[in-house]
C-alpha cells in the first residue's frame, strides 16, 4: 500500500495554444496541482499560461507525446507527488472528470486507470473508432486483460511503476506500451467511464500522423505480441517495503504464479485448450495457435504447451481416423495397408477431419475435469500454507 497519496494532473501539449490556457484554468478550477509539459511547441501556447499557479516544463524540440510523459512523470517525482492524472490539452477531455479517479487511486494505488472515452457523441472520426477497436483487441492478445479505450490518452499513474517499466516509445504508440508493459510486470489496469468531445471536422487539431504513428503502432504490436507468445515468463515487480518498485526474485515470481494467481479452473481450461488444439487436424500449426490464443483468452500457455504434448502422433490422430471411418461406415477400421492407408490416405485424411470433431472436445474435457480435480486441493494446500 502506498501512504499519503498526492496526485497531481500533467497536460502534454505541443502547438494547441488555442485551448490549452482553457484547458489548464479548468483543470486548476477542480484540482490545485496542474503540472504542463510543453513538448517544442512554436506557436506560443505556454506564454497563455505565465499568469497561472502551475508547473511548467519545456523540450527544446518536439520529442514526441511518451517522452512528455515522463519529463512529467519525473518532476512530479521531485515534487513529492505519488500519481499523476494525464489529459489532453486539444480539449477534448473534461477536467471535471478527473473526480472520477480519485476515489480509485485510493482504492488501487498500484493500478493504472483508463479513461474509457463514450463514444455515442458526434463527430467521433472513423479512425479512432478503429483504432480503438485495433489497439483493444491486441491487448487481449498479447496479456488476457480486456479494456474498452486502450487508446484514450485520460490516465491515471502510479508514478513508481510508471518509472520501473522498461518502455522504449515515445510518442503516441507510448500509450499502448506502457498498459501492455504494466500489465506484463503484475499490475492491475483499471478503467472508468469519461465524456469526450470531438470538434467539428475543420476545427479539430490533431498531432496523430496517419501513417508514421500508425506504423510505430503496428510495428510496436509485432513486437508485442512476438514477446508474448514465447513461452517465457515475464519479469514481474512489486512494491517494496521502502514503498519502491522492484523486481520480483524468478524463483518466487514462479510460486506467486503458481500459488497466488492461478486458479485450478484455469489451469483445467488452458490444459484442455492444448488438448483441443492438439488433437485437431492442424499439423504444424497447433502450437502457434495456442501461444496466439493463450493471451486473447488469459490462458496458462505454458499449461497450455505441455497439454498439447498429450497428442503428439499417433495415438490421438489414430483415435480419430477410427473414429471418423465408424461414423461413416458402421464399423471400425480393421485392416492397416498400403491400400487404406497409402492408396487410400485422402479418405483418412477425411476420417481425421471427422472423427477429431468429436474426439477432440471429449478428450479436452476429460483431461481438464481430471487436471482440475488433482489441482483443487494443491491449491488449497498452497493457500493454507503460503
Amino acid at each position: 500500500m502506498i501512504n499519503n497519496l498526492r496526485v497531481c494532473i500533467l497536460i502534454p501539449v505541443y502547438n494547441h495554444g488555442a485551448t490549452l490556457r482553457t484547458v489548464v484554468t479548468q483543470a486548476l478550477a477542480i484540482h490545485p496541482y496542474v503540472l504542463v509539459v510543453d513538448d517544442g511547441s512554436s506557436d506560443g501556447g505556454g506564454a497563455t499560461l505565465a499568469d497561472l499557479p502551475i508547473i511548467l516544463k519545456r523540450h527544446p524540440e518536439n520529442r514526441g507525446k511518451g517522452v512528455a510523459i515522463m519529463t512529467g512523470a519525473a518532476e512530479a517525482v521531485r515534487l513529492g507527488y505519488t500519481h499523476m492524472i494525464t489529459l489532453d490539452a486539444d480539449g477534448q477531455h473534461d477536467p471535471r472528470d478527473v473526480a472520477m479517479f480519485l476515489p480509485i487511486i485510493d482504492a488501487a494505488p498500484m493500478a493504472i486507470i483508463v479513461g474509457a472515452r463514450d463514444f455515442n457523441i458526434p463527430n467521433v472520426p472513423r479512425s479512432s473508432r478503429f483504432g480503438r477497436r485495433f489497439s483493444n483487441f491486441w491487448l487481449r492478445v498479447q496479456t488476457g486483460q480486456i479494456l474498452d479505450d486502450v487508446q484514450s490518452g485520460f490516465r491515471a499513474y502510479p508514478l513508481n511503476v510508471l518509472l520501473a517499466l522498461d518502455l522504449g516509445e515515445t510518442r503516441y504508440s507510448f500509450e499502448v506500451e506502457v498498459l501492455v508493459r504494466a500489465a506484463w510486470a503484475g499490475f492491475p489496469l483499471c478503467e472508468v467511464p469519461i465524456s469526450v468531445y470531438y470538434p467539428p471536422r475543420h476545427a479539430r487539431i490533431s498531432h496523430f500522423d496517419a501513417f508514421w504513428d500508425n506504423v510505430r503502432i503496428s510495428r510496436l504490436n509485432t513486437k508485442l505480441t512476438i514477446r508474448a507468445m514465447m513461452p517465457l515468463p515475464q519479469q514481474k515487480l512489486c512494491l517494496n517495503r521502502t514503498g519502491s518498485v522492484s523486481a520480483i526474485h524468478p524463483l518466487r515470481s514462479l510460486h506467486l504464479l503458481l500459488a497466488e494467481r492461478e486458479t485450478p479452473i484455469n489451469l483445467a481450461r488452458s490444459v484442455a485448450f492444448g488438448v483441443l488444439v492438439g488433437a485437431l487436424p492442424l499439423p504444424g500449426l497447433s502450437c502457434i495457435i495456442i501461444l496466439l490464443a493463450s493471451g486473447y483468452l488469459a490462458l496458462n500457455k505454458y499449461a497450455a504447451l505441455a497439454a498439447n504434448q498429450l497428442c503428439i502422433p499417433p495415438f490421438v490422430q489414430a483415435a480419430c481416423v477410427m473414429t471418423g471411418f465408424y461414423f461413416q461406415h458402421g464399423r471400425w477400421l480393421t485392416e492397416f495397408s498400403v491400400q487404406t492407408l497409402g492408396y487410400q490416405a485422402g479418405q483418412r485424411l477425411f476420417d481425421w477431419i471427422l472423427g477429431s470433431l468429436v474426439v477432440a472436445p471429449v478428450l479436452a474435457l476429460a483431461i481438464g475435469l481430471l487436471v482440475y480435480l488433482l489441482a483443487l486441493p494443491i491449491r488449497y494446500s498452497l493457500k493454507g500454507n503460503p
